[in-house]
């Protein structure tokens, strides 16, 4: 059984964000790997201490202070890796990978998994992009193998021998009928468009909220996500709210998110920037109507080409979210056979083998 140091996540479970909840699901559905999972300190929340058989907790210490949390908390990770020597380390997304060299220097072998081009997101400034970038290069050529969750991103990257696409997946989901969670945030249940994620600019989330400012026949927008670092954007989103239609849930996962989702009118992911979002296979894996941008990251999924508005276009949006409503209000059925996380864990374990081979 091998040992997997992971670093480059804030954690599991119970921390906000994409790449802690397709960590969370990829390694607890690993039960043939002991599995050392570095956390970071400051994001830990009661239900972080949940425990699971193969898997190890290694908290840190950890900042919250945006562009020095992940070099810092990483470069601590790295330490304890080097003192402590598992069998692979698996590193998550470029800024992080970073520290490959180091490890491989070390004797170490390293994996990356590569979940989205950090440097295109709006909130870094021109010298963190330029980093990033380095970071990015780094990674890639330090790293024994690459994972991609993004085809269009490995294309991209350049055919690399070491690289792979894997993507993200999603579990089996039964619907909720409880609303204790809706009638808490005063939400009226199959009335509501549902945005998941976190209140980050690359989310594109003020577009929806000028959508629903126009469109009379949107009642309610509910918006399932907390800010990482300070509450600009969160308050740029309010003040554009001026139809009062918005409600933000915070932070929400478990059976409450699962309430969201349950009784939702139609999903919206107006993401200016995506790896591969795993908020949109968990709706289509309850069925929900969606409403995308069209971006590199949501063509990674089969969904009808009327699904799908221009980004950064409130008026392609507005159109899209008007076909969805005039639509009858019934389940969708999707294809998700080939996001089995289970099918998943195997192929990425496959990558630990040839990493050490």
């Amino acid at each position: 059984m091998k040992t997997i140091a992971v670093i480059g996540t804030r954690g599991f479970p119970g921390i906000q964000g994409g790449v802690e909840s397709h960590s969370y699901h990829l390694y607890t559905h690993m039960p043939d790997a002991r599995v050392r999972l570095y956390r970071r300190r400051a994001y830990l929340t009661g239900q972080s201490a949940q425990t699971f058989p193969n898997i190890e907790y290694i908290d840190l210490p950890s900042t919250r202070v945006k562009g020095f949390e992940a070099v810092w908390h990483t470069f601590l990770s790295v330490l304890h890796i080097m003192m402590h020597r598992p069998d692979v380390v698996h590193i998550h997304n470029i800024g992080p990978g970073m520290f490959a060299p180091l490890l491989r220097l070390a004797g170490l072998p390293v994996v990356l998994t590569y979940h989205s081009p950090n440097y295109e997101h709006a909130k870094w400034s021109t010298p963190a992009r330029w980093l990033l970038r380095q970071c990015e290069r780094l990674s890639l050529r330090y790293s024994n193998r690459v994972i991609f969750v993004n085809k269009y991103q490995m294309e991209k990257c350049g055919a690399l021998y070491k690289s792979v696409f894997i993507p993200n997946g999603i579990d089996p989901v039964t619907r909720s009928e409880s609303t204790t969670f809706l009638d808490k945030h005063g939400v009226n249940q199959g009335q509501y468009l549902l945005a998941v994620g976190r209140l980050t600019p690359e989310k594109g989330l003020e577009y929806l909220v000028e959508a629903a400012n126009r469109l009379p026949q949107v009642k309610q927008v509910v918006i399932a996500g907390a800010s990482d670092h300070d509450s600009a954007y969160r308050e740029q989103l309010e003040q554009l709210d001026t139809g009062r239609k918005v409600v933000f849930t915070g932070f929400t996962s478990g059976e409450d998110l699962r309430q969201l989702y349950s009784h939702a009118r139609c999903f919206v992911l107006p993401s200016v920037n995506e790896g591969f979002p795993m908020v949109l296979l968990e709706a289509m894996a309850y069925g929900l109507p969606i409403v995308c941008s069209d971006i590199p990251g949501t063509r990674q999924v089969d969904l009808p080409e009327d699904d799908y508005f221009a980004v950064r276009d409130v008026n392609s949006l507005c159109s899209a979210i008007t076909r969805q409503l005039d639509s009858p209000d019934e389940p969708q059925h999707y294809t998700l056979k080939e996001y089995d996380w289970d099918t998943i864990a195997m192929q990425v374990h496959q990558q630990y083998e040839l990493a050490n081979a």
